[in-house]
């Protein structure tokens, strides 16, 4: 009795169809993955640039009007306005001779030189949004109030005087979770970063 041996296309049929499986294998397994890490690390990189641009000009700020603000659409227009800021971006240190510009250009906008012109109007508008999820930074800041008793010799309350003081310190967070800057409860960590 002889043994009938299968045909050879079927031998190549399943060949082509595990050349196929290894192929899709090799793409959802390696490739994929690779491409969004990827995406995920510039997403992060990028808005952690973007955070501390925001940072710096929340430090602007407060030398200007001695308080932080909460508002990013008057802190984008404080940067592309005010002539301080312009100041800053265009002077140079005497001692050391560098620049005195505390921003970075960002990753997304690809700055072909350091100008003025891109720190002050380009830069600026990319800053309220999340690379990644185009969401609004949460940017908070603190209120404290402090209460003060007048009384006079007699023992007899006169007055109670409150005092309100409003930005003395400031919150930024990420909506993606790529990290926070400052504190609105601790004076040492105000405009240290998470992830320095």
């Amino acid at each position: 009795m002889a043994i009938k041996s299968e045909p050879w296309y079927i031998h190549l049929i399943l060949y082509v169809v595990i050349a196929v499986l290894v192929f899709i294998l090799v793409q959802v397994a390696i490739i994929q993955p690779a491409e969004i890490v990827e995406k995920e690390e510039f997403y992060q990189k990028e808005s952690r640039l973007r955070m501390k641009n925001i940072k710096e000009a929340e430090i602007l700020w407060n030398r200007k009007y001695n308080r932080f603000t909460n508002d990013l659409d008057s802190l984008i227009s404080f940067i592309k306005n005010d002539p301080s800021v312009v100041k800053v971006i265009t002077g140079v240190d005497s001692l050391t001779n560098k620049k005195t510009n505390p921003f970075e250009a960002l990753i997304s906008t690809n700055p072909v030189e350091d100008t003025l012109r891109y720190f002050t109007q380009v830069m600026p508008d990319s800053l309220k949004k999340s690379p990644k999820s185009f969401r609004e930074y949460i940017l908070q800041i603190d209120t404290s109030v402090q209460a003060d008793t007048v009384i006079n010799q007699s023992g007899k309350i006169l007055r109670v005087d409150t005092t309100r003081k409003i930005g003395t310190r400031y919150y930024l967070e990420d909506p993606d979770g790529y990290g926070t800057i400052g504190d609105l409860y601790q004076d040492a960590l105000k405009n240290t970063a998470s992830w320095e």
